[in-house]
């Protein structure tokens, strides 16, 4: 009898679990179906609930504290080697000859670039998310001091008398020149868009500063970037130099003989319909080489070949005899080894007109480059040996230090900075971020476009139905998770959706990610992408006067007059904190005659200030320029009731915005600001 309802009870809860599982798999399956349109992908609900969690314990659990090497120095006897842990917040001192690290020193937040100083006493670290200069002695391997600087710190150097500091200030588009002694901050010196890399020439004169992205300009015009010449000795700009299709210029090395300047840099073809990488056009990368005299030219060759391109060079050094030059490709994980003495033979043989071409040849890199030496994930930063023997690089997603023979050309060994055995789902995803191997021909990765995982500035023909139609201005990706739909018109409902068949069909032009590497990616950019903080406009968390009056003006419901302003004319009621979007497509009036009738997704506004162009087409070069110059029907917010203060008010509140986590934290001072004139 017993045995009997065992068996009754058994078969009953069988029963409901095939009634419930049945249609709840079927439901399971649209839901999957739905967020990533695709009918196969596997349903494990990791994928989506697990993986991309911001739970901080469940984050805890599932990821790791990387280290990320980024950039490095080394000292003159070669023993030890200070290499920047950007991810760990820290310098880490490395013995060469033990490959063991002696000592991890906690600096800034986000740090860049080390340099070590001309008697080598002590150590500079730019901080880029913390906006100063950690001082370290070289003796005690402590930090001593702390040097304010502009905003975003990254590249250094010393200037040749050894007084003064120069730190590339890459929010700010410009150099702190810090007095060394006083160890403060004497001046600044303007450069063009978000500069990063900086050389001083070997004769201690000229100082040149790259710039990684372009000047704003209408769609259509030739893309221009801009290097900055430095003279060293009275610290002024000299000229800045216009470096036409050609854009991410990171890093720029001089000769030991100072004749000549290379750089490293990109040339985006976004002028052309996204179809074009088919034919192997959509992105090429190379060097720029600066000759240096009178009237000197500005070459650009590329390092790719016809059916394998090298994309996102980082960094460039040159041994001290000057044969050889070593260029860290990141996209593709290689080190591409260059003859001097050949790229001197072209540029002497060659007459000017066809040294222009050779900046679209893909075969002239044959002629140059001598090899291409495998590296861990993400090669970054270089440096040489006194000697010009070893070549470190920063292998930045392998958390390691690679060392390369600059005579055999061969990797002899890792140095193992010790970070996490394990490979999370998110540090895959970020591998894939910053990869060319899921591109045609490996020409780009989304780094190439999502530099720092933002946006290049740049607007791009997206290959529609009609090519030349609807044309869109790269977006963000810094903390997008909350904000879908995605795309300028919506019509990517998730993530999956965006980098899945969409991104293969559109833009790599090969098969898709396979599920896991979409769960990887996926992971990687709802969780593992975040803001810097607005240090420039919004230091503290404290509005300004002006920005609080701006406050007043995004949520006002009455216009100047004491009408009510329409709901869909309310900047607060498409912008609501703390991601300033409700999520929804409008008509906001700004339809060019090359876009088809659609609807506009509302973008997010956290630190808008860094995102210019704006608009969906770029055409805004500034915030003000989308009521003064596109919005004079009051489609797009009611503002022509405004003054200029008022307007100018309104702007400094939008630049004062920063990322979501901190508008939903932020402190009550925040909003209540003393005001003196009411």
């Amino acid at each position: 009898m017993k045995k009997t309802r065992l068996l009754i009870l058994f078969g009953i809860i069988l029963l409901l679990v095939v009634i419930i599982a049945y249609p709840g798999r079927k439901l399971a399956r649209a839901h999957v179906n739905e967020r990533t349109a695709v009918t196969d992908h596997p349903l494990l609900c990791s994928s989506c609930h697990l993986y991309t969690s911001q739970n901080k314990y469940v984050s805890k659990f599932i990821n790791e504290d990387y280290l990320s090497p980024f950039n490095l120095d080394i000292m003159n006897d070669g023993e030890k080697l200070l290499v920047v842990a950007q991810d760990a917040n820290a310098l880490l001192v490395v013995d060469t000859k033990s490959k063991k690290v002696l000592k991890n020193i906690n600096v800034g937040i986000h740090p860049h670039s080390v340099i070590i100083g001309k008697e080598e006493k002590f150590c500079y670290v730019s901080n880029q998310w913390s906006d100063n200069i950690s001082v370290i002695h070289l003796k005690t391997l402590a930090v001593v001091d702390t040097i304010k600087t502009g905003n975003g710190p990254s590249g250094l150097s010393i200037s040749n008398s050894g007084e003064y500091l120069y730190a590339v200030n890459t929010f700010g588009s410009d150099v702190s020149v810090i007095d060394l002694v006083s160890k403060e901050e004497i001046k600044r010196i303007s450069t063009g868009s978000d500069p990063t890399g900086i050389a001083l020439s070997p004769k201690g004169k000229n100082l040149y500063v790259t710039s990684r992205r372009a000047k704003i300009a209408p769609y259509g015009d030739p893309l221009i970037s801009e290097l900055t010449l430095i003279n060293d000795n009275t610290q002024r700009l000299t000229k800045q130099i216009s470096v036409p299709s050609a854009y991410l210029m990171e890093n720029i090395a001089f000769t030991p003989s100072s004749d000549l300047a290379i750089m490293t840099l990109t040339r985006p073809k976004n002028l052309v319909p996204s179809i074009q990488v088919e034919g192997g056009w959509m992105m090429t990368h190379g060097i720029g080489i600066v000759e240096q005299k009178e009237d000197g030219k500005i070459i650009q060759l590329l390092l790719d070949e016809p059916n394998s391109y090298y994309p996102n060079p980082f960094d460039i050094v040159i041994t001290p005899d000057g044969k050889k030059a070593f260029v860290s490709s990141s996209g593709v994980d290689y080190i591409s080894v260059i003859s001097m003495d050949s790229i001197k033979n072209i540029l002497a043989s060659t007459p000017a007109k066809k040294l222009k071409l050779y900046a679209n040849t893909l075969g002239i890199s044959k002629r140059f480059v001598i090899k291409r030496i495998k590296t861990g994930a993400n090669p970054k930063g270089l440096k040489l040996s006194a000697d010009g023997e070893l070549l470190y690089i920063a292998e930045n997603l392998e958390d390691k230090i690679g060392v390369i023979n600059t005579k055999t050309l061969e990797k002899e060994q890792s140095i193992d900075l010790g970070g996490p055995t394990r490979i999370t789902v998110a540090r895959k995803g970020r591998r894939l971020f910053n990869n060319a191997g899921h591109t045609f021909q490996n020409q780009y990765a989304c780094y190439t476009c999502h530099p720092d995982n933002h946006e290049d500035g740049l607007v791009y023909n997206m290959a529609g139905k009609d090519m030349g139609r609807n044309v869109t201005n790269t977006q963000s990706l810094r903390e997008i998770k909350g904000t879908a739909p995605f795309k300028w018109n919506g019509k990517n409902q998730t993530v999956y959706k965006q980098d899945g068949i969409r991104f293969s069909t559109v833009l790599t032009r090969t098969e898709q990610f396979s599920y896991d590497d979409l769960d990887a990616i996926t992971a990687y950019i709802k969780t593992g992408i975040k803001y810097p903080p607005n240090l420039m406009n919004n230091p503290s968390g404290e509005l300004t006067e002006s920005q609080y009056r701006g406050k007043k003006l995004f949520n006002r419901s009455i216009d100047n007059s004491g009408k009510e302003i329409p709901e869909n004319g309310r900047c607060v009621t498409c912008h609501p904190a703390p991601f300033y979007t409700n999520l929804q497509l409008a008509d906001v009036g700004t339809l060019s005659e090359s876009d088809d009738p659609i609807l506009f997704d509302t973008p997010h506004l956290n630190n808008i200030y860094s995102s210019a162009p704006y608009l969906h087409d770029g055409r805004a070069e500034t915030l003000e320029e989308i009521w003064t110059l596109y919005g004079e029907e009051d489609e797009h917010g009611y503002v022509n009731d405004m003054t200029k203060i008022q307007l100018n008010d309104l702007v400094a509140y939008l630049k004062s915005l920063r990322g979501p986590e901190y508008e939903k934290s932020k402190p009550e001072s925040y909003a209540n600001v003393h005001l003196t004139n009411k």
